[in-house]
């Protein structure tokens, strides 16, 4: 019942996949996708590598693009599930394992990541994984756990080439390794590095060749500093995570966390150093509410080492994930777009596209024109007999060739509405309400690179 259970809440996230129109940032990983290389200036290559493998199977379309999303959901559970019965031999399994998997499917991070194709998809699926092997590595004679420790190195290895946030969970086991005396004479770990590295080498090879492009933009955010504004983002970070894991499920987190410092020193150290550096890096800049989407099976495991009881939490946190399913699919509740931040990411992307074709030809331009690389890629995506120019330095790092054109409509957010709305100006709607308005600019001889189109 329980495994019919994940399936069903399978087909729940595909159809959801299928009927949402695509956010921005997935159209940009989407443009990825259509030329694929090592790394790109934001993150790794994975998430491109997944999209192509689904638009291969179900098309360019949204259920294309986040197809394999809701489906790595199912090994990923698998791998939690028994990952619990060797990294909880406190606890009994299989009660152990079916607690982890449901909290962690009852997050709204992963009720609602895995609708949709962002880095954390595949990287929350390959730390899942990994804690396998690494469960299997430790429970096992170090004379026969070689092997799952190498496949533990490659699959964190391929968790950094998902999102670059994996490195934090290497460290953490690095930790558990140099101060446990057991751990730290068997070779397995430390045969381990090599193969975690050669799984990282395209993704360090293409920054190598692009001037380090991709590693010092997400590394230089940690040389931000502004501590007077400390409280600000720490109290973003907390209310971010409470929201992600909904709150029942964030206190059991807690309390996990607290009950594996004084019992299980592998998942304390997994949970707390990435936590650790989340929390020091908020009292001097933003701590995106995705970010610590990397230490969330963890957690799950470790929330089930307090022994507590989940049924509410497990509960709460699958109704509040059907509200937000309910309220992006079907809008029953008329919020403003500023309240609403599905409508106002996917909403009317596709009537908005077709509108601003139809005004494009009609005033002779052949090309778009947008410097916001969000925009960019959704008019690439949606409409399909424009091509789409991104006037953005990220998009020299990519393999696009660089045109002119005689004409072109140069389109940019507005963040003040106009009233009367001027002839250059097109709003975005969603369920009869105006979510974001475009000016549109006739610009002659532009020169940009030029986006693929969908097609």
């Amino acid at each position: 019942m329980f495994w019919a259970f994940l399936a069903v809440l399978t087909a729940i996230r595909l159809t959801l996949a299928a009927i949402l129109p695509l956010t921005p940032d997935e159209a940009y990983y989407w443009v990825w996708s259509r030329h694929l290389q090592m790394g790109y200036f934001d993150h790794p290559f994975m998430v491109a590598l997944w999209i192509k493998i689904g638009t291969w199977i179900a098309g360019d379309t949204p259920l294309g693009v986040r197809f394999l999303g809701p489906l790595s959901v199912l090994p990923g559970s698998w791998a939690l599930f028994h990952a619990a019965r060797l990294l909880l031999p406190s606890r009994p399994w299989p009660l152990s394992g079916f607690q982890a998997v449901l909290l962690l499917n009852a997050t709204l991070m992963l009720g609602l990541g895995a609708a949709t194709m962002t880095p954390d998809t595949p990287l929350v699926f390959f730390v899942s994984l990994a804690l396998y092997a690494i469960g299997k590595a430790v429970s096992q004679p170090a004379s026969r756990a070689l092997g799952w420790w190498l496949l533990a190195g490659m699959l964190l290895g391929l968790a950094f080439d998902s999102k670059y946030t994996a490195v934090l969970i290497g460290l953490g086991f690095g930790g558990t390794v140099v101060f446990s005396p057991a751990l730290r004479k068997q070779p397995g770990p430390w045969l381990a590095i090599p193969v975690l590295l050669a799984a990282t080498v395209p993704v360090l090879y293409w920054n190598a060749a692009h001037h380090w492009a991709s590693l010092l933009k997400q590394g230089g955010r940690a040389g931000d500093w502004h501590p007077a504004r400390a409280i600000q983002f720490l109290s973003e970070l907390l209310g971010g995570q409470i929201g992600l894991a909904t709150p029942l499920i964030f206190g059991l987190f807690v309390m996990g966390l607290w009950a594996c410092f004084k019992r299980n020193r592998l998942l304390g150290w997994l949970g707390t150093l990435p936590l650790a550096v989340f929390i020091f890096h908020a009292f001097g800049d933003r701590v995106q509410a995705n970010w610590p989407a990397v230490v969330y099976p963890v957690l799950a495991l470790a929330a089930i080492e307090a022994g507590r009881r989940i049924r509410w939490a497990a509960i709460s946190g699958l109704v509040v994930t059907a509200l937000v399913y309910v309220q992006a699919a079907f809008a029953p509740l008329p919020l403003p777009p500023a309240k609403d931040p599905v409508q106002r990411q996917t909403g009317g992307w596709p009537e908005f596209s077709q509108k601003l074709e139809e005004r494009a030809v009609a005033q002779g331009a052949t090309v778009f024109m947008a410097e916001d690389y969000g925009l960019a890629s959704q008019l690439a995506f949606n409409q399909s007999h424009l091509d789409v120019l991104g006037t953005d330095r990220r998009w020299s790092l990519f393999r696009l060739p660089v045109v002119q054109t005689d004409k072109g409509l140069q389109v940019e957010e507005i963040h003040h509405i106009p009233a009367p709305l001027p002839a250059d100006v097109l709003c975005r709607e969603s369920h009869g309400q105006t979510v974001r308005c475009y000016r549109m600019t006739v610009v002659k001889n532009p020169l940009g690179v030029q986006l693929p189109r969908h097609s």
